[in-house]
C-alpha cells in the first residue's frame, strides 16, 4: 500500500516530480476540437498563419496534461486527492506543440493551519511544466486543501 501525505509532509521548499508525455498531434486536435476549438488548435493548415505560426496546443490542454502527470506523481498521493482552492496566478510562456516532452515540477511555497477548520491546512504550490528544450509552457501558482495527520491516541 502506498502511504498517504498529509499536510505535515508538504513542507516548504519539498519538491515533486512527475513523469514526462509526450503530446501527439492527435491528442492536441482533439482536445481542442473537444474544449478550445479555435483554428490554430484544430488546423494545421491555417494555423500557420496564426499568431503561432504554426499548430499549438490550448492553454488549457497544457493545464490538464499537467494534472494528469502530477496525479500519477507522489504528490498524487495528498490525503483527501489534491483539492484546489484557487489559482493566484496562470501563464504560459512559449506554446505547447505537437511532440513537445513535457514534465512538471511542483514545489511547496508555503503552508498554514485552517483557522475555521483545523482539521486540514491551506498549501500553496508551484507549477511549472517544461519541454523538451527545458522551456517554461505553463507556470502557475495556487492553494490546496490538504488533511492533516490524524492524531492517535
Amino acid at each position: 500500500m502506498t502511504q498517504k501525505l498529509y499536510y505535515e509532509d508538504l513542507e516548504p521548499g519539498r519538491c515533486f516530480e512527475s513523469r514526462v508525455h509526450e503530446l501527439t498531434e492527435e491528442e492536441l486536435i482533439g482536445f481542442a476540437r473537444q474544449y478550445d476549438p479555435q483554428f490554430f488548435h484544430t488546423d494545421p493548415e491555417a494555423a500557420r498563419d496564426s499568431v503561432f505560426n504554426g499548430l499549438a496546443a490550448s492553454g488549457w490542454h497544457t493545464c490538464a496534461l499537467s494534472m494528469r502527470l502530477i496525479t500519477d506523481s507522489p504528490l498524487g498521493r495528498v490525503a483527501n486527492g489534491l483539492v484546489g482552492m484557487q489559482i493566484d496566478s496562470l501563464r504560459w510562456p512559449v506554446p505547447t506543440r505537437a511532440g513537445d516532452t513535457l514534465r512538471v515540477e511542483v514545489e511547496v511555497l508555503e503552508r498554514r493551519v485552517s483557522s475555521s477548520q483545523p482539521k486540514f491546512g491551506v498549501v500553496r504550490l508551484r507549477w511549472t511544466t517544461r519541454n523538451q528544450r527545458n522551456e517554461i509552457a505553463m507556470q502557475l501558482e495556487n492553494a490546496i486543501w490538504a488533511a492533516r495527520r490524524p492524531q492517535v491516541g
